[in-house]
């Protein structure tokens, strides 16, 4: 009898999609489900970029274009990109891809090969692990310990488990799930020991403009880090553009030609008349962009202040992002459950609110004595935020 790949075993997933097909589930029996589970963004799309798309598609450009993407979209991305880091891209650094999670996978087989250490975030986005081990490598978590202000990286941790198989991080600054932000001594920390240990970088900023107060800083910017460091850029975040898979590496040039050659292996090439709407969106009006912020923290304030008022939960207020990792220990021992997997599922069928779990983000590391959910805003109204943390509350105060 055939067999299947045994590389299949170490195959992760997005688990966030489990809890949606639950709450699709639950739904379909006729019942009211407040989604905080999924990162996905209820706002559509700019009209001006719709319209590029279709005016793309009108124009011919339903064809094949080059791998590393349409000259124009590289241009437009090296200076958009370059100019709020400070830092200079040319086109030949970007290499357009089919949104942000290729980027992770091509780094790896880049720069892993079987048998080497990765170290990546846990909690963390579950992606990472899972192409890790799937490509052969060896994952290596590194941990946040919770602060005043949210969560901090365990430097000491990560300067233990590096060893001479380490050959790179992953680093997600304004971080999914968590909404950590990295001072800048810990940004500077981490590139040292990059540099130090002559370690690859892939540093994640699909959030990096997705932010309410304060100003975004890249590792990139720090000297010594341009030559060993790719950003994962995506249109999805910051456009609104989920569906429309759109986004790019950019990467030292030796890295960017793997990168494009990966593309034409994988992919061939990312949509063509989608890359214009990608121009589009970073030359045309930004006003839509400053108005989705607006939106989105207006249900910041409002999911933080109503999770702050539920007896046994506390969440710091996050300044980027669109997750919040509220602290749910006291909650769930006052109503007697020990599983926060469990504590999840009633809270779905006896309030409606769903949401994710620590556990839906890598596994939970030794030492670790919390419990804690994810919760996104960026899917549901402000209204209807107020509703289901309403319920969550009454259940929790009421059982």
């Amino acid at each position: 009898m055939q067999t299947l790949a045994h590389r299949l075993e170490r195959l992760g997933t997005e688990t966030a999609f489990s809890v949606a097909q639950a709450a699709a589930a639950w739904k379909a029996k006729g019942n009211l489900v407040y989604p905080f589970h999924l990162g996905d963004i209820n706002i559509p799309t700019a009209p001006n970029i719709v319209e590029a798309m279709n005016r793309a598609i009108a124009d011919g450009y339903t064809g094949y274009c080059p791998g590393p993407g349409i000259p124009a979209l590289r241009e437009a991305l090296a200076e958009d990109i370059g100019s709020r880091r400070g830092i200079q891209f040319s086109p030949d650094n970007v290499v357009v891809m089919t949104g942000g999670k290729p980027v992770i996978t091509k780094f790896l087989q880049a720069v892993m090969n079987p048998g080497q250490e990765v170290l990546y975030p846990n909690p963390g986005f579950p992606i990472y692990e899972s192409q890790i081990e799937y490509l052969g490598g060896t994952s290596v978590a590194y941990r946040y310990v919770p602060t005043s202000t949210g969560f901090a990286i365990d430097l000491d941790q990560i300067r233990a488990s590096i060893t001479p198989n380490t050959v790179a991080i992953i680093y997600n600054d304004l971080q999914n799930p968590i909404s950590a932000e990295s001072t800048a001594a810990e940004r500077e920390a981490i590139a040292q020991l990059a540099i130090e240990h002559d370690l690859w970088v892939l540093s994640d900023e699909a959030y990096f403009e997705t932010r309410y107060e304060g100003i975004s800083s890249s590792i990139t910017s720090i000297p010594g880090m341009a030559e060993r460091t790719v950003i994962l850029y995506t249109f999805s975040k910051k456009f609104a553009m989920t569906g429309s898979r759109l986004g790019c590496a950019v990467a030292p040039v030796e890295i960017a030609k793997v990168l494009s050659t990966l593309n034409t292996n994988d992919e061939s090439c990312t949509t063509h008349y989608v890359q214009w709407a990608g121009i589009e969106a970073l030359r045309g009006p930004q006003e839509p962009v400053q108005q989705m912020l607006d939106v989105l923290k207006t249900r910041r304030d409002a999911a933080c202040e109503l999770l702050n008022g539920i007896p046994g939960m506390h969440v710091a207020v996050p300044q980027s992002t669109f997750y919040l990792f509220p602290d749910v220990t006291e909650a769930m021992d006052r109503l007697g459950y020990t599983a926060v997997g469990d504590f999840a599922s009633d809270a779905l069928y006896k309030t409606g609110v769903s949401f994710c779990t620590r556990e839906h983000f890598g596994r939970r590391l030794p030492g670790e004595d919390r419990r804690y959910i994810r919760l996104a805003y960026s899917g549901i109204e402000a209204e209807s935020i107020h509703e289901g943390l309403g319920r969550l509350r009454e259940w929790i105060v009421t059982a």
